[in-house]
């Protein structure tokens, strides 16, 4: 069997597209890519539109079976091939797109999805709303991004090192402290004027010490479902007179102050405060990563949907315990015993990519109480209870197994395969006659 794979973003351009739409399919991608090569022969392609008839041809001529994983969203998934083609995708409102709008078409998934046959996505949410909008036995199949083997190893090594209660890291980029920089300086949005930061500095390594109770999230501040604004005043107002609680932002974008400014701001906004605050912006290696999941105790996530989210998935298979709500993919692997859940409730919305910002779809806002109770449980946790968050952390790196291990997700990918050709096997001896 042939596996044709694409993304729009690859390993040529994902630097200058950090932050940009779509840019994450890449890491899905690649993620994948181990599992399929299990399954059969595997190649990359750069321009489907010349590329995959061809290779699709030539299996054809030899009798081999072949698909198109093209890993994008239904809009940016090419319908015209003949090569059987599949959108692998992330969504985490609760409709995918039903109607035309801006000129395309392809915007009405349905029609996508109907001229495909078939689907793949990354959670139980999006097999349900994609099924809504199809029908009930529509071929769609959750197949999250299998992190679990790699981060459980890491998370292992980790657990086998002594633990200190501070950690070191070099950071290749920009780090803005809260202790250590002048927050007043950034009391407008507009941060053309002298701050004192230098958003255009070169990069030069840095040492970061993380100290005490450290909270981690990961992600694009560009991205307007992340909702890092409730992360950040909630986490200001519980910790308000408590030294040791770090919150550390590592920060996903091409752009260093589109990035940094708004949140520099928000921190400002926020004041005052005795916990910290910590804003990084730049490459870590892999050392430096794992060091900051060591020196982290709970991964955050306040988002309104998620379609899998990555970073909450690594650094549970860590053995991170989450702070984060149950709603949209989270749902599949997030529990009370290896999270401190957050209470949300359902808000109008518009599907991203709709310039009419129609509301058609809900997602999910979350509770500044609760979010607020989960950060002081979980610090009481971690102080007062160590045999709970242990219990936590065994907890966590056992759910996101179940739910992205690389063996999950062959068995998964090979059953739901074998059911396509068998489906087009089918299809092609009716339409001949026999």
């Amino acid at each position: 069997m042939l596996i044709i794979i694409h993304s729009e973003t690859n390993q040529h351009t994902i630097a200058q597209n950090l932050g940009r739409s779509e840019y994450s399919y890449y890491f899905v991608l690649k993620e994948y890519r181990p599992v399929l090569e299990r399954l059969g022969r595997v190649i990359e392609v750069t321009d489907p539109e010349h590329e995959v008839d061809t290779l699709y041809a030539d299996c054809l001529a030899r009798g081999e079976s072949c698909v198109f994983l093209s890993f994008s969203p239904p809009h940016r998934t090419p319908v015209h091939l003949v090569c059987p083609t599949l959108p692998v995708f992330a969504w985490e409102f609760s409709t995918i797109p039903n109607e035309p709008f801006a000129g395309e078409p392809r915007n009405d998934w349905r029609a996508v999805l109907s001229a495909c046959g078939a689907a793949i996505t990354h959670s139980s949410y999006t097999v349900n709303s994609v099924r809504e909008a199809m029908s009930a036995d529509y071929p769609v199949v959750a197949v999250p991004a299998p992190v679990w083997d790699r981060f459980a190893a890491r998370g292992a090594q980790l657990r086998g090192q002594a633990l200190t209660d501070s950690v070191r890291l070099k950071i290749k980029g920009l780090v803005a402290d809260s202790r250590q920089l002048d927050l007043n300086a950034f009391a407008s949005a507009d941060l053309h004027g002298n701050t004192g930061f230098d958003f255009q500095a070169p990069v030069i390594e840095q040492d970061l010490l993380l100290e005490g109770v450290v909270y981690t999230s990961v992600f694009n501040p560009s991205d307007g479902r992340k909702n890092w604004e409730d992360m950040i005043s909630a986490f200001c107002a519980t910790f308000r007179e408590i030294e040791d609680a770090t919150l550390v932002l590592k920060l996903t974008h091409h752009d260093a102050e589109e990035a940094l400014s708004d949140i520099l701001h928000h921190l400002y906004k926020n004041q005052t405060y005795r916990c910290r605050i910590v804003l990084i912006y730049g490459y870590l290696a892999d050392a430096d990563y794992e060091r900051l999941v060591q020196a982290t105790r709970y991964v955050v996530n306040t988002s309104y949907g998620e379609g899998q989210c990555l970073p909450l998935m690594e650094f549970m298979s860590c053995g991170k315990p989450a702070v984060a709500p149950l709603t949209t993919a989270m749902i599949d692997y997030l529990k009370a015993d290896n999270a401190f859940l957050i209470e949300s409730t359902d808000e109008l919305t518009a599907w991203p990519h709709d310039p009419r910002g129609a509301y058609r779809t809900l997602r999910y806002a979350t509770n500044w109480a609760s979010l607020c109770a989960a950060y002081r449980t979980s610090y009481e946790v971690t102080t007062n209870d160590p045999l709970r968050y242990a219990q936590m952390s065994v907890q966590a790196v056992n759910s996101l197994q179940a739910f992205c291990s690389q063996a999950v997700a062959e068995q998964r990918l090979r059953d739901f395969l074998e059911q396509l050709f068998e489906r087009h096997a089918v299809a092609a001896m009716e339409a001949s006659g026999a």
